[in-house]
């Protein structure tokens, strides 16, 4: 298993992560992506840790903590084998602080979290999103103490834009307090949103990504077609309304052009998806998921090979967009020579 620097942290993640968001079955969202109990689990982590794979993340929220801890009693026994990354922030709770980034909030959610996991420490700790209600100093003083507690070993943030990355960012180097060095983003050959402010950023401050949902929200499993109806067993029937908008056309042509590198390499959709994103600058590590031990098998098969400088520009091609303003004229304008090249 290939082993990646997380940002500039010194720290090494694989290229490989788990998530765990398939454990537990609760609700509407988590009980259609899987409904994964203690047995299959640890079958699941014993075939991620043959194969390498040791980063294992979760969030308070994913089934209303059954996740975490299912995970928990997964990993038991071999805490020292495993890296676990959990989140916070999002409400989790009926009470008026059940919910942001405060202090009340992190402490408490902290210490939940770890009670769930069975562990003393969490190795990644993530803000779920930002909180516009609580200074980001705040915000920091806390990680900074939860880590020097030894509760936490390294932070990092999820679903952040690009300003208040870089505020946060601003403000520890600042008041010399611990920086995140992650950033849990949604990035897939279908969403390509990231590579506008956040992998500049990602570049420039040393923060690495930790992608989530590789595969588009199910829509690159190769089971979503033109012209086809979704399959019956497609979790797309019930998630689809959390995911964010694709246009139809636009999928489509991703999904042809998948359709001739899985030809020319006798790799599956899925497969090229992943190792496309393996590919892509500040990518500490891609979080795949499984409801079941072939899908995680298939997932791990993205590893080991590579695609060509061709197949790669097929699949660039066949998944760009017309990048917004500010970032598109200037590339082709009477600036560019000035400008900082687009990655």
């Amino acid at each position: 298993m290939e082993q990646r620097f997380l940002g500039r942290s010194g720290f090494k993640v694989p290229a490989l992560g788990f998530g765990a968001g398939t454990f537990g079955g609760q609700g509407p969202l988590f009980g259609a992506w899987g409904n994964t109990g203690e047995d299959a689990a640890r079958r699941i982590v014993d075939i991620c840790l043959e194969a390498g794979v040791n980063l294992f993340d979760t969030a308070d929220v994913y089934s209303g903590g059954a996740s975490e801890s299912i995970l928990g009693a997964a990993v038991r026994g071999r805490r020292d084998k495993v890296i676990l990354s959990t989140k916070l922030s999002l409400r989790s709770g009926d009470g008026p602080n059940e919910v942001g980034s405060s202090r009340h909030h992190l402490l408490a959610g902290t210490d939940a979290a770890l009670r769930r996991l069975g562990t003393d420490y969490i190795d990644i700790l993530q803000l779920h999103a930002f909180d516009a209600m609580t200074p980001v100093e705040q915000v920091l003083d806390t990680l900074d103490g939860l880590v020097r507690a030894g509760k936490v070993r390294y932070i990092g943030v999820s679903n952040f834009s690009g300003w208040q990355l870089m505020k946060s960012l601003a403000a520890a180097d600042r008041l010399g307090l611990q920086r995140y060095v992650a950033h849990q983003a949604y990035y897939s050959l279908i969403g390509r949103d990231y590579e506008y402010e956040l992998m500049p950023l990602g570049l420039d401050q040393g923060v690495g990504a930790i992608v989530w949902s590789p595969l588009g929200w199910g829509r690159l499993t190769g089971k979503v077609r033109r012209d086809q109806p979704l399959p019956p067993g497609s979790r797309l029937h019930e998630t689809a309304g959390f995911a964010p908008p694709v246009d139809d056309e636009r999928l489509y042509r991703v999904v042809d052009a998948l359709d001739i590198v899985a030809a020319e390499t006798g790799k599956t959709v899925p497969q090229i998806a992943l190792n496309w994103l393996l590919r892509r600058p500040t990518v500490a590590s891609v979080l795949v998921g499984a409801r079941d031990e072939a899908q995680l098998r298939q997932n791990l098969g993205a590893l080991g090979w590579e695609l060509t400088g061709e197949q790669v520009a097929l699949l660039d091609a066949a998944s760009a967009v017309t990048t917004p303003y500010p970032y598109y004229p200037y590339w082709n304008g009477q600036f560019s020579e000035r400008s900082p090249a687009p990655v």
